[in-house]
């Protein structure tokens, strides 16, 4: 039907002429209540954003000559986050001259991830970027628990 006869109809019923789809041809409009279906759009947009699960990282930042004592600190911190379902982002700085050392690091790295692999599998391993070196543990979820 012409768009004039449209609008008339649609003003007759009180709603609204909707374009559906203007690139098909011919064009194809809608009478609809525009209001309720945008609420309708922003309720379901609401739920949905209700719904979703947002996954956490955490930093936890290391130098290659740590200590045992801060070492395990540092560990208990990165276990107690994962148990709470975030992500841990381990990182290892190196500064001055410790970056000719960067086996150091990653022995550093292997054994942190080492020591949570019971909770956490090793997401994904970086190599040395911008004087650091990183990896990141994401918690093993209940179904692929030993």
């Amino acid at each position: 039907m012409s768009s004039r006869d449209a609008q008339r109809r649609a003003t007759e019923k009180d709603l609204d002429l909707v374009c559906v789809a203007p690139k098909a041809k011919p064009p194809v409009c809608r009478i609809m209540n525009y209001g309720k279906y945008r609420y309708e759009q922003q309720r379901h947009e609401r739920e949905a954003k209700k719904n979703q699960k947002v996954i956490e990282v955490k930093e936890i930042r290391m130098s290659p000559v740590i200590d045992t004592h801060d070492f395990e600190t540092k560990l208990r911190n990165a276990r107690k986050f994962i148990t709470k379902g975030a992500k841990v982002l381990v990182t290892v700085r190196f500064r001055g001259r410790m970056i000719t050392h960067a086996d150091q690091g990653r022995k550093v790295l292997n054994d942190f991830a080492a020591a949570c692999e019971d909770i956490a599998k090793v997401e994904a391993h970086s190599k040395l970027e911008n004087r650091q070196l990183s990896i990141t543990l994401a918690p093993i979820t209940d179904n692929k628990k030993k």
